[in-house]
């Protein structure tokens, strides 16, 4: 097997003489925890670089709220940017905070590395080094996947696009807080301390 780092700056996509299959994948992330590791539905996979500095505290304030709500609801789990999703297209995405229902998944007891369906909702965080037409097209691709609603949180543009099946995004600028919906009804996500 061969294996070639394709790119400059991150995100790095593994380009190998045949794609990587799920079983593999599930591998070389095992192998390799150190790494921050998604693959593509052909079977590429991307490496893409750690949060640095203010992003890292902004993203783990976006991840206790959902948290804090997750566990005062009860009704399902929220997830951190260390969990691959397996999606329906054959891609395994890690949000940078995520929930889902625990109607559609109730983690096992003892097997912690059992694959994770796709959550019910994401919240993907966009950092300096994240250019925003790839981190647009991975929120249309949680969506295709059968993600009810997920928000893209531009703390650059002070933005939060707002995803949901067969809905035109929604564009709030400049507002204050950002209100769940749907599978995630009463969440709440404060924004003041994430665009500070």
């Amino acid at each position: 097997m061969s294996i070639a780092l394709a790119g400059i700056n991150p995100p790095l996509r593994i380009v190998r003489d045949e794609p990587m299959s799920l079983d593999e994948f599930w591998r070389f992330s095992a192998e390799n925890p150190e790494l921050r590791l998604e693959r593509e539905p052909n079977g590429d996979v991307v490496l893409t670089s750690p949060a640095l500095g203010g992003a890292g505290v902004r993203s783990s304030s976006i991840l206790g709220q959902l948290y804090m709500w997750s566990e005062k609801d009860g009704s399902g789990y929220a997830l951190d940017s260390s969990t691959g999703c397996q999606l329906p297209d054959g891609s395994v995405r890690s949000a940078d905070a995520a929930w889902i229902g625990s109607q559609r998944w109730t983690p096992p007891p003892v097997q912690d590395d059992a694959p994770v369906p796709f959550p019910d909702f994401v919240i993907e965080f966009r950092s300096k080094s994240d250019r925003l037409k790839p981190a647009q097209a991975k929120m249309l691709s949680w969506i295709a996947n059968g993600v009810q609603l997920a928000w893209l949180v531009d703390p650059h543009r002070k933005v939060v696009e707002i995803y949901r099946p067969s809905q035109t995004v929604e564009v709030q600028e400049g507002h204050t807080a950002v209100y769940g919906e749907g599978p995630v009804g009463g969440f709440v996500l404060e924004l003041e301390g994430i665009w500070a």
